[in-house]
């Protein structure tokens, strides 16, 4: 409010790249994560993890690690004072394995000591007799019931299956293709760290990196043998998650040993033990087959998809899910047959990553859509443009697409994006240029489309929803507002947006956002693109409810309508802008309003279990990329030149982190399609280092024309639609697109490797 009477707007809210409370001190190097964790006469645990990907345990011996000088506790299986199991869909996961190994790296001991180094050293003295058994590897002969049964139910996890239109039906122009993915690590930064307190009630607090508070709250004490609220769990700084920390790691261990003895405990993972110690992106085998019209029309899609679950469940069933409802892509084909299933072997164990299933199948329908260009002669951003979905469609589920759908639009934004410039003579810009490998000679560029579809928020009827209270009060001379949920933030900004809406909502400058804990109810995972639309739409409707009970006081003390009132700039203001009364004078100094809304959005429905028809998911988000890359068709070197994305977002909440949203998801697909993949052999690990593992650096990412859509869904908060995953879906098939262009290769497989370039 100015001195002249004209309304002031509150800054920083929705609409507006808001800075991020935790920016300055990320980049100074001053920001606490979990690993930095710290109290006084704490230990420090450690793992004894299986050598074998599938052994029988028969005898452990903990003495001489007990003999140790420092080590205050050993514990086995035999010391899980609640069940020995835990799982996020099914309770499949042995807290310390018992009987039997399934993978390399499951947890078969733990220990506390008064060092690290001490803790590591008496956990490799543990002695354990194993016998070992052969290992189930092969995906499909899992599912196919040829190999022995790692679970009692089987070696499927789950089968979803697809039925829409005539499944038999026929067109004139077919190409079928089958196609690989391999499996692909989070890669995240920060390793799994944590550290859990005793407490005096007999429960413990627990100060953890993790995706979802709740449910690792449920599993904690499950294994404890404790009620719930005697686990309280409170979220630590979080380095990176992708997925990877949706299912526990330490979480279990650090409390086990904390309560054994009495101390608080730490845990941090080394970077090849984080490689053992979470999930990974499934791999995958599908089977595609497209029919068409001559002018390359879709009839039909059938597909099987194979996807490689690992050892335990996980989050299998869902990410089985997605990629059946999601794997006839962004397009409208009347007639559909897809079987996807998932498959248990003696595999790392496999679960939520970045775009959760619908990644691998994306990779299989937009290398079939390619096909079927060059079948019909026609353009490959042409043939999307020709079949993409469109509001009203329905998707292979049957469902409605009843907000906006632009498939067509954003593949013509990034087709006439301009192009980049030929490559000049600098060898850095060059596919292996900058360690003067190549000087020019084979150097081809080829030129990619990739469009992927995704849902946002969780599916099948699930009951989603988020806890927030939003309280308002006076400090000092200033209305302040604090907004807790557990909503987990792992760096996409959720506690920047819940800031902007207390701001747009409240019209109060000064916001805090409480950190997230098991103390307030809970606001699900930070998965599925969700928390800023559930999340968001809690806290957007306890501001509403804190506001109309200001706005009600001030009603009453002036006289107003009510419905002419608003808050602004810290006070209420009417239609004109002018200040009726301030929120200080409201709250009469001292008081608090506050207000907790537990919200939901529109409900959603299961599978028909025999036709996999129904409204499963709340909202559909859509990506497309154009890469463009040079070639060393005689070293098997790649370089993307460009990337180039367009997203429809529904809203941009805050246009700066939209954009670090699409940068970053295009970057892990990036590493999808060209380096990225756990080397597996018989079930075991070859390159769990950041040695062999390779992840795309800034040397690696081109520069990148970004194009944002905002057509808004009616259906969500603001408008807004989910952002973080649909670009690493579309980003992997149009690199792979590229290369293919470049090449004349049939590139069935990702990663691409220089051998498949070369042929040696």
């Amino acid at each position: 409010m100015t001195a002249t009477g004209t309304r002031a707007r509150t800054r920083g809210g929705v609409g507006e790249s808001a800075a991020r409370p935790d920016g300055g001190l990320k980049v100074r190097g001053e920001f606490a994560f979990s690993s930095d964790l710290w109290m006084e006469g704490m230990l420090w645990g450690a793992t004894l993890r299986s050598p074998h990907a599938h052994a029988r345990v028969e005898a452990i011996r903990t003495e001489a690690a007990l003999a140790v000088p420092g080590v205050f506790a050993v514990l086995t299986h035999e010391d899980v004072p609640g069940v020995n199991a835990y799982g996020l869909e099914h309770r499949d996961q042995p807290v310390l394995a018992h009987d039997r190994v399934r993978y390399q790296g499951e947890p078969v001991a733990l220990v506390a000591a008064d060092h690290p180094e001490t803790a590591r050293r008496a956990a490799a003295l543990v002695e354990v007799d194993y016998a070992e058994l052969p290992p189930v590897t092969d995906a499909r002969a899992a599912v196919r019931g040829e190999c022995e049964p790692l679970h009692a139910g089987g070696n499927t996890v789950r089968h979803v299956r697809i039925r829409r239109g005539d499944p038999t039906a026929s067109a004139p122009v077919v190409v079928t293709g089958e196609y690989e993915v391999g499996m692909q690590d989070q890669a995240f930064l920060g390793p799994e760290s944590g550290l859990a307190v005793p407490a005096a009630d007999g429960g413990v607090d627990l100060y953890v990196a993790t995706q979802w508070l709740h449910v690792d709250r449920s599993q904690v004490a499950y294994a404890l043998g404790l009620d719930e609220e005697l686990v309280r769990i409170t979220l630590a700084g979080v380095g990176g998650a992708f997925g990877a920390r949706e299912d526990l790691s330490m979480q279990v261990h650090a409390c086990l040993l904390a309560l054994r003895t009495g101390r608080a405990v730490k845990m941090v993972y080394s970077r090849e033990e984080s490689f053992f110690g979470h999930v990974h992106r499934h791999p995958a085998w599908m089977r595609y087959e497209h029919g068409a019209d001559e002018t390359g029309r879709l009839v039909y899609v059938r597909a099987e998809i194979v996807l490689d679950g690992g050892a335990y469940a996980s989050s299998t069933p869902a990410v089985v899910a997605n990629a059946a409802t999601l794997g006839a892509g962004p397009y409208a084909v009347p007639n559909v047959a897809i079987d996807c299933h998932g498959a248990y072997t003696n595999n790392p164990p496999c679960g939520a990553m970045r775009g959760f299933g619908a990644v691998q199948a994306a990779f299989g329908y937009e290398s079939q859509m390619d096909r079927l260009a060059e079948a019909v002669g026609v353009d490959p951003a042409e043939i999307r443009v020709l079949n993409g979905l469109t509001q009203g469609d329905h998707v292979a589920t049957g469902q409605e697409v009843d907000s906006a759908a632009p498939v067509a639009e954003l593949v013509r934004r990034v087709r006439d994006m301009p192009l980049p410039p030929p490559t000049g003579t600098d060898l850095r810009s060059l596919p292996g240029g900058v360690a003067n490998t190549t000087h020019g000679e084979g150097v081809r560029r080829g030129v990619g489309y990739g469009v992927g579809i995704k849902n946002i928020c969780f599916s099948e009827g699930f009951d989603d929803y988020s806890t927030a209270r939003v309280t308002v009060q006076v400090v000092g001379d200033a209305p302040v507002a604090s907004v807790h949920t557990a909503a987990v933030e792992v760096g996409q900004g959720v506690v920047t947006l819940q800031e902007q809406i207390a701001r747009t909502e409240l019209g109060i400058a000064r916001v805090r956002v409480e950190t997230a804990d098991t103390r307030v109810g809970s606001a699900g995972s930070t998965s599925a693109s969700r928390q800023s639309y559930v999340t968001g739409g809690a806290v957007q409707a306890a501001c509403r409810e804190v506001a109309a009970e200001l706005v009600s006081r001030a009603s009453i003390a002036s006289g107003a309508d009510p419905a002419t009132l608003s808050l602004d700039a810290d006070h209420v203001v009417d239609l004109s802008g002018r200040r009726v009364a301030s929120v200080v004078d409201l709250l009469g100094g001292e008081e608090v309003v506050e207000r907790t809304v537990e919200w939901r959005h529109r409900p959603t429905t299961t599978l028909d279990p025999e036709t996999g028809q129904g409204s499963a998911h709340v909202q559909f988000a859509f990506a497309a990329h154009r890469a463009v890359v040079d070639v060393d068709v005689e070293l098997g070197l790649v370089k993307v030149v460009a990337l180039d994305c367009a997203q429809d977002v529904g809203r941009a909440l805050n246009p700066g982190a939209v954009l670090g949203q699409v940068h970053g998801g295009s970057a892990q697909g990036l590493g999808l399609a060209v380096m990225e993949e756990i080397q597996v052999v018989d079930g075991l690990v070859r390159n769990p280092s950041f040695t062999d593992y390779l992840i795309p650096t800034v040397l690696d990412m081109p520069p990148m024309q970004v194009d944002v859509l905002e057509l808004a869904d009616p259906h969500a908060p603001y408008g807004l639609r989910g952002v973080g995953e649909p670009p690493t879906i579309s980003s992997t098939p149009a690199i792979v697109a590229a290369i293919r262009a470049a090449t004349g290769l049939p590139l069935a497989r990702v990663p691409v490797r220089p051998e498949h370039l070369t042929g040696t």
